[in-house]
């Protein structure tokens, strides 16, 4: 259960402001037609966020204890750090393919969440917590928890979240975790 919960809050809150929530906002607005939207964008959390997950299982088998300790605490001091720039949709993302509203969801969404904080939030949340059940499921509800109001309520509910004060709440979490697993925390979870 911590696993799913930590999960679902750390990228829950990384995710508002990211660029994948803005490129959220510019499909709801390009296509007016929620539902298939939202629908993608679980599709391409669950694909996306699955192999992200899977590498970090992998890297668990790879890793000993001591290294992966490091190497996590490492990771999410930099999540922390990462968490605090501002995100920018690029010209690339904002591309429109011809393919209707799922598909280009789709196609764009898992585009944009390669190699995005969320993603990499994801491997190491998986290395560290050795269930990638929980961490898949919890990093997708935290990325519908943040997307499907974007998509639903746009730009009502845009100028009100004060993104500075989410990231800076983000990256406490991050630099707790990472401070925490290079202090040995995790002994005493099992990891």
């Amino acid at each position: 259960m911590e696993a799913f919960l930590i999960s679902t809050g750390i990228v829950g809150l990384a995710e508002i402001g990211d660029k994948t929530q803005l490129l959220a906002f510019l499909l709801a607005a390009k296509f007016r037609k929620p539902l298939p939207i939202v629908l993608a964008i679980l599709v391409a959390t669950i694909v996306n966020h699955a192999f992200a997950a899977a590498v970090g299982a992998w890297i668990t088998s790879m890793l000993g204890p001591d290294v992966l300790r490091w190497v996590l605490g490492v990771s999410f001091l930099v999540m922390a750090a990462w968490t605090l720039i501002p995100d920018k949709i690029d010209e690339d993302d904002a591309k429109l393919a011809k393919y209707g509203v799922f598909l280009t969801t789709l196609i764009a969404f898992f585009m944009a969440e390669m190699g995005d904080k969320t993603q990499v939030a994801t491997v190491a949340l998986a290395a560290r917590y050795h269930d990638v059940y929980s961490v898949v499921l919890g990093t997708t509800v935290g990325m519908m928890l943040a997307n499907v109001p974007a998509v639903y309520l746009g730009d009502r509910i845009a100028n009100k979240v004060s993104l500075p004060l989410v990231h800076g709440i983000a990256a406490i979490v991050f630099a707790v975790l990472g401070v925490a697993t290079l202090l040995g925390a995790g002994r005493l979870l099992g990891f």
